[in-house]
């Protein structure tokens, strides 16, 4: 199966998620975030850094968990400016 190319909207998707993960992680050691989530210290590092733009939603679901964060939350800061791309001002 190959894969297709990221848009460059899911790319900076990725990367809100990744500064959203950071912050609420707010000086807990990655590895127990990660241990508790499920998942490797490598891939919460991989998304927190954005090289994993698109993760799975269990993933994502899981970590959120841990960080109590609500996946609505995460749903809106991931997704902020999505529609004003979509849909701009006119002015």
């Amino acid at each position: 199966m190959v894969r297709l190319p990221l848009s460059p909207e899911e790319i900076e998707r990725g990367r809100r998620l990744g500064t959203l993960l950071r912050q609420a992680r707010a000086g807990r050691p990655m590895l127990d975030v990660a241990l508790d989530a499920g998942v490797s210290p490598e891939t919460l590092r991989k998304i927190e850094s954005g090289r994993i733009a698109t993760p799975a939603f269990p993933t994502i679901a899981a970590i959120a968990g841990v960080l109590n964060l609500s996946l609505d939350e995460v749903w809106a800061e991931v997704n902020v400016g999505a529609s004003a791309a979509q849909h701009p001002v006119a002015s």
